[in-house]
């Protein structure tokens, strides 16, 4: 039954009893501090500020406990009444603190302050050693000494305020505030709690009144508490006994977050939300309100508003009944420390009460059940409970379904620990199609296994059960997936040489706009050289990143930069490979696997041993990572794209040809006969064009891997073997020092320009060409017709022509730079960005 119905007119009455005597159109405000806005002096000086600059006819402020007191008197407690631990001594401690802070507070006025504390930390002593003379924790006592914390703090507060010319009265919530324990919790005598408040208002009609929290009296008088949390639910109370327009509570944030900050960085404080979006929050891990706080606030339409003591500028976040912005899912939270209990059998299909046993099994085993999930076959019932329960709940099943588990109509009574339910929340959810599809495409993505979904009928909140150690990471991803944060993505790179720093510089200029414009956030976690490996938590590359990462701070190793880059916090991993290793290649299989995408212009895996290629393509298919390789052939040019999309849309190819050597275009495009074609060589290492040794480009070995690539992208098993490769390199130089190259080249100058001389004569040029077609796969220098599109480059640029049925007359060319660190870099970052897009950013 709704909150609306059990409390509006019971609490309508109380207001109009407890309010009786204040004039039509007067303003009250509550405010509810915590204990973390009440840590030390400072802290009070603070409240105490904001209540006087708050603009209000009437004040009420509901105090709770100085920070980390309630617990230190509960440990008080129960080490006093088990006799261990020295009780007195901390007992002393937490007198001491509060002396200290009322000398601090007051100055020479402290002295009746400090009597008071000194007389009410007497009776503390006091109870604890008849707890100890007891040995156990009597409840009554109990309540009475976990609620002192409160009663001290009120005290110091109203006591400031009046040394600063404030009038204020301290109330003590369990002269007036009287409840009564029950199953569900605590529940308030309005009509007597409102009786009480005004008979204590004909006596203390100050207009600012420092009440305490969580404390009240039973129904006999007797001192009593409203439970952890309890002072968020005073203020609540308070707020509609004294008939308060607003309920502020004040805290150490700037209002509910759209995610715990701690698992989240970037989560946002939400501006608005309403009763029940925080409430379904509040339940599963949300720290900021507690779900019983907003039941009088939902009665009488009351608005909450969520605010930060040490930014009291900060609007925080208002809850209340109104429309908030239209947004799917306005937040999500995380419950941990739970287990599933799962009961499956056969003997189940069809049976009435079977359901019914369960949870009377579970509630006669005093279990509370987090979150439920049965599947229409009606073979298995699955509930959620916390860790602390499990035993119990399993026990309290095996007994409730002996005969079942004996009969084998019930096959078993399984428990799965270390489990978290993560939450998402909004009311916009109701009737938006695609929001659960956006939550499981978020997890799949970040490769979370979900073991159980539950999503109620009014489509506010979709929980699902899925293992602890992957929480964090769900979470994130989720949070991303809804764009309530940038799409974050660890990026390790390899290989920092020329195009490795490019592209980091590119990376770097692109990533504010990137954040803004598209929500991917791009962080470069580590970087491995040959020699030294550099990492960082944040991935906030540094102007001056190229002196760190030659500095470095470790040795090299790729085991242990793959653990860094994938860090389990973080949902999505990116190994960025600009090496030419081939054995740096031979690890893409096990990244792949363990679900790191792998982003590459190194030829070593796609040409490679048609063993690891298909090693390779297994590994992504099976682990749902992506492995990208477009600069492998042409740089930054959509060479396999253009290719991809011919076959996807069911073209056939017949022939593909092209130059694929940025740096043999260049040669062949200058060389005229003019100059010895060794010099030309020459000149293009000095610019950087070729490779450290320039027989590398030379020997046709770069080309033919191109071509293999192409080949295989085409459905083709090729074999580098298996490709005719004319080398340029003559063979007295193959087998010399990289250093005595240069001078030796000398050798192909007469060869290369015999071959120019001929083709001139003919009408051609010399280009340096790979082929394959139905005869085979084949690269070497050929002569082209002056017609040709071959014949007519610019300096580096590459070119592929693609025959296929329906490009048969007229073939498709694809044309641009090939060569380059920068073009390179380009490709490489644009297989970046698909990847990006492919994980939810807005690309």
């Amino acid at each position: 039954m709704s909150p609306h119905v059990n409390l509006s007119a019971p609490l309508a009455a109380a207001r109009h009893i407890g309010t009786r005597g204040i004039p039509a159109g007067t303003r009250t405000v509550a405010h509810k501090f915590g204990g973390s806005s009440l840590a030390d002096a400072g802290c009070y000086r603070g409240v105490a500020a904001i209540l006087r600059d708050q603009a209000e006819d009437r004040q009420i402020a509901v105090v709770s406990a100085m920070q980390g007191v309630t617990d230190a008197l509960i440990a008080l407690a129960q080490d006093a009444a088990s006799g261990t631990g020295d009780w007195r001594a901390a007992a002393g401690s937490l007198r001491e603190r509060h002396l200290a802070v009322a000398g601090d507070l007051l100055g020479g006025q402290a002295g009746p302050t400090q009597a008071w504390l000194d007389a009410s930390h007497a009776g503390l002593a006091d109870l604890l050693q008849a707890l100890a003379v007891l040995g156990f924790p009597a409840r009554e006592a109990l309540e009475r000494i976990q609620g002192l914390g409160e009663v001290w703090s009120a005290r110091l507060l109203s006591a400031l305020l009046v040394a600063q010319g404030a009038e204020c009265a301290m109330l003590d919530a369990r002269e007036v505030l009287t409840v009564r324990h029950g199953e569900l919790g605590v529940a308030v005598d309005w009509d007597d709690s409102a009786r009480r408040l005004a008979d204590w208002r004909d006596g203390h009609p100050q207009a600012r009144v420092i009440a305490t929290g969580f404390v009240a009296r039973d129904a006999d008088g007797r001192p009593t508490v409203l439970g952890r949390n309890g002072s968020d639910y005073s203020g609540a109370i308070f707020a509609a006994l004294f008939g308060a327009c607003e309920l502020n509570i004040w805290t150490d944030v700037d209002g509910v977050l759209s995610a715990d900050p701690r698992l989240v960085p970037e989560a946002v404080p939400l501006a608005a939300m309403s009763y029940e979006e925080a409430c379904e929050l509040a339940y599963f891990g949300a720290k900021v309100i507690h779900p019983q706080t907003m039941l009088p606030a939902m009665a009488l339409g009351l608005p909450i508003r969520i605010r930060n003591t040490f930014r009291p500028n900060h609007p925080g976040t208002c809850i209340g009944a109104a429309e908030t912005p239209p947004m799917p899912v306005k937040g999500l939270s995380l419950a941990d420390n739970l287990a599933l209990v799962n009961v499956e059998g056969a003997g189940m299909i069809g049976v009435p009460g079977t359901a019914e046993r369960v949870f009377a099994a579970l509630r006669s085993a005093g279990v509370s059940v987090v979150m439920i999930s049965q599947g229409s076959s009606e073979h298995s019932i699955c509930c959620v409970v916390r860790a602390g329960d499990v035993e119990r709940a399993r026990s309290g099943l095996a007994a409730a379904f002996a005969a079942e588990l004996a009969d084998g109509q019930i096959q078993d009574i399984a428990v799965t620990a270390g489990i978290s339910v993560l939450a998402a929340v909004g009311d916009g959810m109701a009737g938006m199609p695609g929001v659960a599809a956006r939550l499981f495409a978020s997890l799949g993505r970040a490769r979370v296994n979900v073991r159980a979904i539950a999503q109620g009928a009014s489509e506010r909140n979709i929980s699902v059960a899925l293992a602890g150690a992957d929480a964090a990471r769900a979470l994130r991803a989720a949070h991303a997936g809804f764009w309530l944060s940038p799409q974050a993505l660890s990026v390790g790179l390899i290989g920092p040489g020329n195009v490795g720093r490019a592209l980091i510089e590119q990376i770097r200029e692109a990533a504010p706009r990137l954040q803004r414009d598209t929500r991917l956030d791009l962080r470069v976690r580590a970087i491995a050289g040959s020699r030294q490996l550099w990492t960082d938590e944040r991935g906030e590359l540094p102007a001056d990143w190229q002196r760190r990462v030659a500095a470095g701070g470790e040795a090299a190793d790729l085991d242990r930069f793959a653990a860094h880059v994938h860090a389990p916090h973080l949902p999505h991993a990116v190994i960025v490979d600009c090496s030419a290793s081939a054995a740096v290649a031979a690890r893409y299989p096990d990244w792949l696997a363990a679900g790191i995408h792998v982003v590459t212009p190194n030829k070593q895996a796609g040409a490679g041993p048609l063993a690891l290629y298909r090693a390779i393509r297994a590994a992504a298919e099976a682990g749902g990572a992506r492995w990208r390789y477009e600069a492998t052939v042409g740089a930054g040019l959509p060479v396999i794209q253009t290719l991809r999309d011919l076959l996807d849309t069911g073209d056939e190819l017949v022939a593909v040809e092209g130059i694929l050597s940025g740096t043999l275009a260049w040669l062949f495009n200058r060389y005229d006969g003019s100059q010895p074609f060794s010099a030309l060589v020459a000149e293009a290492h000095a610019l950087g064009y070729t490779e450290p040794d320039p027989r590398d480009d030379l020997s046709g070995l770069d080309v033919a891997r191109k071509l293999v690539i192409l080949a295989r992208e085409a459905g083709q098993a090729l074999e580098l073997a298996d490709v005719a490769v004319e080398s340029l390199v003559p063979a007295a130089v193959r087998d010399l020092p990289r250093e005595a190259v240069p001078a030796a080249l000398a050798a192909i100058d007469e060869d290369i320009a015999r071959r120019h001389a001929r083709a001139r004569a003919a009408g051609k040029v010399l280009r340096y060409v790979a082929r394959l077609d139905r005869s085979g796969a084949r690269v070497g220098l050929v002569e082209v017709a002056g017609d040709q599109a071959f014949a007519h480059l610019r300096l580096t640029d590459n070119i592929v022509q693609y025959t296929t049925r329906r490009y048969a007359s007229n073939p498709l060319i694809v044309q641009g730079p090939g060569a380059g660190p920068d073009v390179t870099a380009a490709g490489v970052f644009a297989d970046l960005l698909r990847l990006g897009a492919a994980l939810g950013a807005r690309l």
